[in-house]
């Protein structure tokens, strides 16, 4: 095996291991401990696997996916499956970003464990077990078994949920189960069809549509599409997130946020679009609209929220409806939007639900009615709020600019009536977004203190500023140079696109 492929398996069979670890070692602390390293030992694992063979910009027009590294092993013979591993410019930044989240949240749990759901190694257990899915999600190059990792983050996130969630936690983590086996049953039926009309499970082979009639793409993306739109989530489907988000402990939210819903969006760009080119090319005006509507109804609803989390929850929704207005529009400008908005949205709302979590156990409330003041009492905490929330609403400079500003420039590129009357409503949701978080920001630090807000302590927690700080640097670093994600992804969007009628 080659240094590149022991990496892969490095990458998924660490946070296993390190789960199992967690799960059996004796002493609760010893766990959380044996977690984290295990978390660290997989980002470590995650950053050399950049550039390989192939360096940054070594793709041509065939094929279209082209990993740096690859592990190709046989699984199950008599059914043609294969263990397929691979990771090329488009899914590196997400692995790196899930490895990076991951250990943030461990670390976390060794200062504050929340409560009610029992041991804090259980929690960490299962946030491994997560990761495994996740990353195996963006490293796997066969359909089969991106199913199945796809899979394997439903039930450790239903339990943090409906372990270690607020009052409501046990609605909220069936609604999301409910609503994730809703999309795994689409999934599965869509799968099943690319492979029995293709005869092979290989997303190397299958990405162009290579062995599918254009019917059976039509089919296929249609059924790829819904399964995908559940996880980003895409309106009308999206009503599981906010109550997932607003039960689940603050690291539960952090991973829902940051890198779960990347799996939606993930698997629409590499296995809907890539698999079914033609019906991605028939169905890009109805995704489009239902992307422009997200970015509406998330900021409409964020303008009448009283909730803190809740209305962090919602303005998911109309973030990743910049993502996915970037994919409807099939350009490469618009693919780089949806690949970068990516990785800004898991970086600052990762960190926004960090520190709602912060707000919420000092003051012991969420209601923004409740919240005001918090610069006089808390300023520090009041000043790092402040600064993710004009990330997320996209001022230049920061991460959050760059998707949404291409979102809608791929679309006037686009062209036609259509396009250009989905990129000015784009573009009013940016607005929206505006002015819901200086909504947020006036009704929680400014005024004076409500008594949930006057006896907090100014300072933050080491534990906290060492969970913060890299997604604060992160946060400026892809604001002001937006290489770091665009320049690994530039050479394989358009080979992707290569393929796309």
């Amino acid at each position: 095996m080659t240094f590149g492929q022991v990496l892969l398996v490095a990458v998924v069979a660490v946070p296993a291991l390190g789960a199992l670890a967690t799960a059996v070692v004796p002493g609760d602390r010893a766990g959380r401990v044996v977690g984290t390293v295990a978390a660290a030992l997989t980002l470590l694992a995650t950053l050399p696997l950049v550039g390989g063979d192939h360096g940054w910009f070594g793709y041509g027009p065939r094929p279209a996916v082209q990993p740096w590294h690859q592990l190709d092993l046989q699984w199950v013979p008599g059914l043609d499956l294969r263990f397929h591993l691979g990771v090329d410019g488009i899914s590196w930044p997400l692995v790196v970003l899930t490895a990076l989240l991951t250990l943030l949240c461990c670390a976390y749990t060794l200062w504050r464990v929340p409560t009610g759901g029992g041991s804090g190694r259980a929690l960490v257990a299962l946030l491994l077990v997560v990761e495994v899915g996740i990353l195996g999600t963006f490293l796997a190059l066969d359909l089969v078994l991106f199913f199945l990792f796809f899979e394997v983050v439903l039930l450790p996130m239903y339990a943090v949920i409906a372990g270690w969630g607020g009052a409501d936690r046990r609605r909220a983590a069936r609604k999301f189960a409910l609503y994730t086996l809703f999309g795994s049953v689409l999934l599965l039926v869509g799968v099943y069809v690319v492979v029995a009309a293709a005869g092979t499970a290989d997303l190397v082979t299958l990405t162009g549509g290579t062995g599918l009639s254009r019917g059976t793409q039509l089919a296929a993306f249609t059924l790829l599409a819904l399964a995908f739109a559940v996880k980003s989530p895409l309106w009308p489907l999206h009503s599981w997130l906010p109550d997932a988000h607003t039960q689940a402990p603050t690291v539960g939210s952090v991973i829902l946020a940051g890198v779960l819903l990347k799996m939606g969006t993930y698997g629409l760009i590499r296995v809907a679009v890539g698999v079914a080119p033609e019906g991605a090319r028939w169905a890009a005006p109805v995704l489009g609209v239902l992307a422009v509507a997200a970015i509406l109804v998330g900021g409409l609803v964020c303008l009448a929220q009283d909730d803190l989390k809740r209305l962090i929850a919602y303005s998911s929704v109309g973030h990743m409806g910049f993502v996915l207005l970037g994919v409807a529009t099939l350009t490469a400008t618009g693919i780089q939007a949806a690949l970068i908005g990516n990785i800004a949205h898991g970086v600052i709302t990762g960190l926004l639900f960090f520190l709602a979590g912060a707000v919420k156990d000092r003051a012991h409330t969420g209601s923004l009615a409740e919240l005001s003041g918090l610069r006089e009492t808390a300023p520090r905490l009041a000043g790092l709020l402040g600064f993710a929330a004009v990330a997320s609403l996209g001022l230049p400079g920061l991460a959050g600019f760059w998707g949404e500003a291409f979102a809608v420039v791929a679309a006037v590129q686009r062209g036609g009536p259509l396009w250009l009357t989905l990129a000015v409503l784009a573009a009013l949701g940016g607005a929206l977004t505006a002015a819901y978080f200086l909504r947020l920001l006036r009704r929680v630090t400014h005024g004076r203190p409500s008594p949930a807000v006057a006896g907090l302590a100014p300072g933050l927690a080491r534990a906290e500023l060492t969970a913060w700080a890299p997604l604060v640097l992160l946060a400026l670093a892809v604001g002001l140079a937006p290489a770091l994600v665009l320049s690994y992804a530039s050479g394989p969007v358009e080979a992707l696109l290569g393929v796309v009628p």
